[in-house]
């Protein structure tokens, strides 16, 4: 059974996305081409354990993190899960695998004061680029909305009648999130220059380029950086920082942690309390004020 059996079976069965997709395959030919370079081995579907640890020990010797490790065993699990889904093999050579540890980590969201600093006193650039990235971060921060989720906007999914963003997430789930006044505006001034681009190429994409076409991974990670090098010292600024700060910033002011998990469009409470470490350390700097305790 192919490699790219499995690919398609992600594809066309899971519903993974292209990115998604795209990290599992590369991981895969990684071990593939181990196999091959360093232990004379051409065919790895129906290998011992020993290999992978192998692997194991050669990635850490390179210097790869135990969670990028686990990332990379992860897709070697599902490829063998699919082989012995597939009569294939017999018995996964991952069946009594256990993952390396690692340390857990916390994503810093940026605070209340470094959000209204941006917001108050940041210029963004004239015509449409800034309207476009004034968008991206506004949407980023009031919708919790994911980077590969908001490239993959077409205009069909905004509705300006509902004030409402169809977003589609993980596995092809859509959700519905309502999008406040302020971000209509940006919307519609948007849209506006948006009209205006000389050669629209890919029209059916809300988020396009200068030139015409829909915007990628690397110009989003530049928009947020850009701007957010201007207000904030944190080492890490990206579209993921943005979603954690929305979220700890409803979590904060109240919000129903049942709530926040559809809007960020969670398919389970477990991955929405990663978000509750800084709305603990809220609560404990508020509790601290109870006439009980004692300096």
């Amino acid at each position: 059974m192919s490699l790219e059996a499995f690919i398609d079976y992600l594809n066309l069965e899971k519903k993974y996305s292209f990115h998604t997709t795209t990290a599992y395959k590369r991981d895969i030919q990684d071990f593939q081409l181990f196999c091959s370079d360093k232990l004379q081995q051409d065919d790895c579907v129906d290998i011992p354990y020993t290999f992978i640890r192998n692997w194991i020990i050669y990635l850490i010797d390179q210097g790869v993190s135990n969670r990028s490790v686990n990332r990379k065993i992860a897709s070697l699990k599902a490829y063998y899960n699919f082989l012995l889904k597939t009569g294939t093999i017999l018995i996964s050579p991952l069946a009594s695998h256990k993952a390396l540890k690692t340390e857990k980590k916390v994503e810093v969201p940026f605070s209340i004061e470094e959000m209204n600093l941006f917001i108050d006193d940041i210029p963004f650039r004239e015509g449409f680029e800034g309207k476009r990235d004034h968008l991206i971060i506004d949407l980023f921060y009031t919708t919790g909305i994911r980077r590969a989720e908001l490239i993959n906007t077409e205009l069909a999914n905004i509705d300006l009648k509902e004030n409402t963003l169809k977003v589609l997430g993980k596995r092809n789930k859509e959700r519905i999130v309502p999008l406040l006044e302020s971000t209509v505006i940006l919307v519609k001034a948007y849209l506006e220059a948006r009209t205006n681009l000389d050669n629209i190429k890919d029209t059916n994409f809300l988020f396009l380029t200068k030139s015409g076409v829909k915007i990628y991974e690397t110009l989003v990670y530049r928009i947020i950086n850009g701007y957010f090098s201007k207000v904030s010292s944190k080492t890490k600024k990206s579209p993921h920082v943005l979603r954690h700060t929305f979220a700890t910033h409803l979590l904060n002011r109240g919000a129903d942690l049942n709530s926040v998990k559809e809007l960020l469009g969670h398919s389970s409470l477990a991955s929405t309390q990663v978000y509750t470490h800084s709305s603990i350390a809220e609560l404990k700097k508020a509790h601290g004020a109870h006439p009980r305790r004692k300096d």
